[in-house]
């Protein structure tokens, strides 16, 4: 049931309110000298070519990425991750894009550490393949979600969380609420990023319900839709449910997502920044 492959939609609208806002949450961890982890679920292949046959054959990137990587005057809420981008792409060619592991392990410090899962067998070894080597990143081919309770805590006490599954699974959306749940009674402190798409509405809420049932506190919901619900196959926008998250985000996700309305959909589409469950 592995088909899911992330570099025919890298660089896509989801991946750049996903990375726009993990750089925000790393950017707030960087500002405390204590070190920090990240473990990230569902990793993937760590990076991808934007010219591959994967990404040339959706273009989803040229809706995303490719819409925003040169701005002039860049605000504050896009200066990390696009930062990261432009180091990636040194000439005026859109070629190389980073997944959440290339993207972080570009904003930590030499104090901090990643953990990576990874089950796909094709995109595993590439992604052992770029940290080889490297003492600040551990990669295992594992299933993250069922890993991730015995990672946690971590040493440090400190950490940012990412659950990213493909949900190609309808399993997917119940277990990510059962590994949060479980993932809190051993590290309430963490910082825990919850990437969602929006390809059906009922789905996409039910999980929100689900969420706010389990009684965890300070859940902030950031979604953005390019496009208006629709009852055709394919994602019209996808959301991050946060918890624990650093304490400017909420202001500056309402300032991002004003800026991806209007270069990623012409000021059409629509978004929101709503704590779902509060303090």
């Amino acid at each position: 049931m592995l088909s899911y492959r992330h570099g025919f939609h890298a660089g896509n609208f989801a991946d750049v309110l996903k990375h726009s806002l993990i750089s925000l949450a790393i950017t707030s961890l960087n500002q405390k000298d204590k070190p920090y982890v990240y473990i990230d679920t569902h990793a993937g292949a760590g990076r991808y070519l934007l010219k591959s046959a994967y990404a040339e054959k959706t273009g989803e990137y040229l809706r995303g990425i490719a819409r925003i990587w040169q701005l002039k005057d860049v605000p504050p809420v896009l200066s990390s991750y696009l930062g990261v981008i432009k180091s990636l792409n040194m000439g005026k060619s859109l070629i190389h894009y980073p997944g959440s592991p290339a993207l972080v392990k570009k904003l930590i410090r030499h104090q901090d550490r990643m953990q990576l899962s990874e089950l796909h067998s094709s995109d595993f070894p590439l992604l052992l393949d770029l940290f080889k080597g490297d003492k600040q990143v551990t990669v295992n081919k594992e299933d993250g979600l069922n890993s991730l309770i015995k990672k946690l805590p971590p040493i440090q006490k400190r950490g940012l969380i990412l659950i990213d599954p493909s949900y190609e699974l309808k399993e997917d959306y119940r277990l990510v609420v059962e590994t949060l749940v479980a993932a809190l009674n051993r590290f309430a402190t963490g910082i825990y990023g919850l990437w969602y798409p929006v390809i059906d509405r009922g789905i996409t809420e039910n999980l929100m319900k689900r969420l706010i049932a389990t009684g965890i506190r300070r859940q902030l919901r950031i979604e953005f839709c390019p496009e208006p619900d629709s009852s055709r196959p394919g994602m019209t926008g996808c959301g991050m449910l946060f918890i624990n998250p650093p304490w400017q985000l909420e202001s500056q996700a309402r300032e991002l997502l004003l800026l991806l309305n209007k270069h990623l959909a012409n000021d059409e589409g629509c978004w929101k920044v709503d704590w779902q469950v509060p303090e």
